[in-house]
Parts: structure tokens; C-alpha cells; sequence
């Protein structure tokens, strides 16, 4: 059912009813942000551009500042919209949360679950992990999303990302499924022709194979002595091998191409077999735990909280 594009406000003074009034406007707001023009949030909310921008209208009005920017091309929120849509989120995701946990008293959870996580690792363990997980709630179907850079889980709607490092995102709760540290680590092949670094400083003169997720120019290693937790030694490379993908530059280590920062779940078996040996292991490098991350842990849906008590009992940290 489509939203009343120009809703009359609560005339009686009664304050549920006006109350009422402004949870429609949240709605509204909370679709009408999300969309590039008038048109395209016409055609979501299944009303014309001009009911559109006369319920905004109203709703500026009643509120005593402008919301959005508005062109011929596109729509843009104001500071003032931004805070609005935030609240708007808020409290309908609160409402959806009531209305999952009184459903939720059924002996399974039901609905859709829309989890985002990393390319390899969601490919190798999460996507098997929810497979299972299928079998055991048949009627909680599961959107898997694998991406290589985190997402906006409260833009994008979805219930959980799991991604290895900490966001920060200070709006989303999280909980750590598996300790992950870093290693540089080599082929024996490697070291042998050109031998070890001895220092940090001495990275500069050997082939360093980078896992390049951005566009800058030089990779950043930040490294501490020993076990502090300051990373304040700084080591920038341009890499004598680059790649986005992880499988890839992993093979270029094992061929004995160069050094390579990596996790221990990406290279504990090559280190356990001998494939690859750690490279300054005086020196420790920021860790990669797996996190997963949610909006908030109140406003969880039962779908959520049995996938994310499930992957914290098969990914113990």
C-alpha cells in the first residue's frame, strides 16, 4: 500500500494522533532520502512527483526547515535532513524490531536475512556456514552479498557484515568471531636468493607484494616492536606486484615473487608446511580479526540474533 502522499496533520489535539502523523512522515522521509530525484521516489512510493514534492512541502512546512536541496538533476539532504533521516531510521527500526519480536515467539525464526561480507572469506566459510545454517531455519532465506570494501549496513538495509579489521562506524554495534594477526612472510625460495630483511629500513631494498585495496600510490605497513600496541612505525611501498584480489598476490608469494603482508587465517597452512617463512617476526603488525557487525544488538530481529549466536558458535574466538 502506498504511503498518503498528502496526509492532513491531527486536528483533534489528540497526541496519538499526531503522533500517528509523524511516524507517516518518517516513512515517507525515510524513502523519499534514499532515492536520486522526485520521480524515482514517486514511483517507490506509487504516488506522482507532484504528490511527492507537495507531502515535502507539508512536511518542511510543519517542521520550520528544508530538508532536502532540490535540482533538476538530484536531490541532497540538508544538515537539517541529515539528522531527520537518522531519527527516521532509528525509530523505524525500532518499530520493525517490536513487531519481528512479537512474531518471533513461533518456535523458528522467519525472514529475510541480508548479510554482506568479504570476498574470499565469504566464498570459502561464510557461504558454506550458511548453507547449513538454511538447513537447520528453512524459512529464514539469506541474501549474500560478498564485496571487497565494507558497506553501509543502515543505507543498504542489511542485517549483519562480517569483514576482517574494525570499522569505524561508530553507529553499528559489533562482536568479534575469530582472532586474526598479520604476518610478512616469504617463500623459502625468495629468502634464499635474496635473503632476509634485518630491518624495517631494509624492506625498501627487497620485492614487496602488495594486496591493494584503494588507489593510493604507496601501501602503508605500520608495524610495532614486540607485543605494544602503538603501530607507529611507518613503512610506505609501491610494491614490486599489486592486486586487488587476495588469491592472487597469496600465489605471488608462494612463486617466490617477493614479500607479503598477510593474515594468519590466509597463510597459517603455507607457514605450518614451510611453503612460506616469517619475515621480521621481531616486529607485530595491526591484527585482522573477524567482526561482525550489526546496527544495534536491541533492535536485532530473531532472524539475526540465531545467525549471529550460530556463526559465534562455529567461529569461536
Amino acid at each position: 500500500m502506498a504511503l498518503d502522499p498528502t496526509p492532513a496533520l491531527a486536528s483533534s489535539g489528540d497526541p496519538r494522533a499526531a503522533a500517528l502523523s509523524s511516524l507517516g512522515d518518517l516513512a515517507f522521509f525515510s524513502v523519499l532520502a534514499r532515492h536520486a530525484s522526485l520521480s524515482a521516489a514517486g514511483r517507490a512510493l506509487n504516488v506522482t512527483p507532484p504528490a511527492v514534492t507537495r507531502r515535502l512541502a507539508l512536511l518542511e512546512q510543519r517542521l520550520g526547515v528544508r530538508l532536502l536541496n532540490r535540482s533538476t538533476r538530484k536531490l541532497s539532504l540538508t544538515t537539517e535532513g541529515e539528522i531527520y533521516l537518522a531519527r527516521a531510521d532509528e525509530i523505524l527500526s525500532s518499530i520493525r524490531a517490536a513487531e519481528e519480536e512479537v512474531a518471533s515467539s513461533r518456535s523458528a525464526p522467519r525472514g529475510l536475512r541480508r548479510i554482506n561480507a568479504t570476498l574470499g572469506f565469504g566464498r570459502t566459510v561464510i557461504a558454506p556456514l550458511a548453507s547449513a545454517f538454511a538447513k537447520r531455519y528453512p524459512e529464514v532465506p539469506a541474501q549474500l552479498q560478498l564485496t571487497d570494501r565494507p558497506v553501509d549496513l543502515v543505507d543498504k538495509a542489511f542485517d549483519l557484515a562480517i569483514r576482517f579489521g574494525e570499522l569505524p562506524n561508530t553507529r553499528l554495534s559489533a562482536c568479534r568471531l575469530m582472532r586474526n594477526r598479520r604476518f610478512l612472510c616469504a617463500s623459502p625460495a625468495y629468502l634464499k636468493q635474496h635473503g632476509a630483511p634485518q630491518t624495517l629500513a631494509g624492506l625498501a631494498a627487497h620485492r614487496c607484494i602488495i594486496h591493494r585495496q584503494n588507489n593510493e600510490a604507496y601501501e602503508t605497513w605500520r608495524f610495532a616492536r614486540g607485543k605494544k600496541s602503538e603501530f607507529s612505525e611507518v613503512v610506505k611501498l609501491r610494491g614490486a606486484l599489486a592486486s586487488n584480489d587476495g588469491d592472487v598476490v597469496l600465489g605471488w608469494a608462494l612463486d617466490g615473487h617477493g614479500i607479503l603482508l598477510r593474515s594468519e587465517w590466509d597463510v597459517r597452512k603455507y607457514l605450518d608446511s614451510g611453503r612460506l617463512q616469517t619475515v621480521l617476526p621481531a616486529y607485530s603488525l595491526p591484527s585482522a580479526d573477524l567482526y561482525l557487525y550489526y546496527p544495534s544488538r536491541r533492535n536485532q530481529a530473531a532472524r539475526a540474533r540465531v545467525f549471529i549466536d550460530y556463526l559465534a558458535e562455529n567461529l569461536k574466538a
